[in-house]
């Protein structure tokens, strides 16, 4: 599929768009994945003095694409984290929540734009790097390839670091309830990307 770059419109996500995302979410990565409750929490913590770093992309009003993005100091360092390893202030880091492009529309540089916008607005926020959690069984490990190609860099990876949500509820559809999947902990410092 070939698609005009501005074809594709790009906005802060926002409570309208909530149910598709929603829909979204949980048809790429699994049942139980996001619901209602998670995404407002989700879309609340990359809010900070009214900028949003969380987006959609709309194809004709239906939506195609999303990344949820913390505001730095937004979110909780947890054991999944390596901040002794990231060589930016911790405080200084926003985290990039989740990616997802609907299967359709890969490979047309969606979530590479997602990315971008949601960088911008971090940067205006104050954040000077981000953290991801790229999901290294995704399809010939696309998660990590396309983040690796936006500048990011490998930290640190952490088997079964899903596997607790797939005990509360979430479905992966590679491993069910009890998720084994690994995560490759990744970090862009915003100073060394191109304008």
């Amino acid at each position: 599929m070939k698609l005009k770059k501005d074809t594709i419109k790009y906005l802060p996500l926002t409570a309208e768009f909530y149910s598709q995302v929603i829909k979204l979410a949980n048809s790429v990565h699994g049942d139980g994945y996001l619901d209602k409750k998670k995404v407002v929490e989700w879309t609340n913590k990359g809010i900070v003095n009214d900028i949003n770093c969380s987006y959609v992309a709309l194809l004709d009003d239906q939506l195609v694409g999303f990344r949820s993005t913390y505001s730095a100091k937004q979110w909780q360092i947890d054991q999944w984290c390596s901040p002794e390893l990231w060589q930016v202030d911790s405080h200084k880091c926003c985290y990039f929540k989740c990616n997802t492009v609907d299967e359709k529309y890969r490979g047309l540089g969606i979530g590479k734009q997602l990315l971008q916008h949601a960088i911008k607005a971090a940067q205006q926020q104050g954040a000077q790097a981000g953290i991801s959690h790229l999901w290294k069984q995704s399809p010939n490990n696309s998660a990590v390839a396309y983040f690796s190609k936006c500048g990011g860099k490998l930290i640190k990876s952490h088997p079964d670091k899903w596997n607790e949500e797939s005990k509360q509820g979430y479905n992966c559809i590679l491993c069910g309830h009890d998720c084994h999947c690994e995560a490759a902990e990744m970090i862009i410092h915003f100073n060394i990307l191109k304008s």
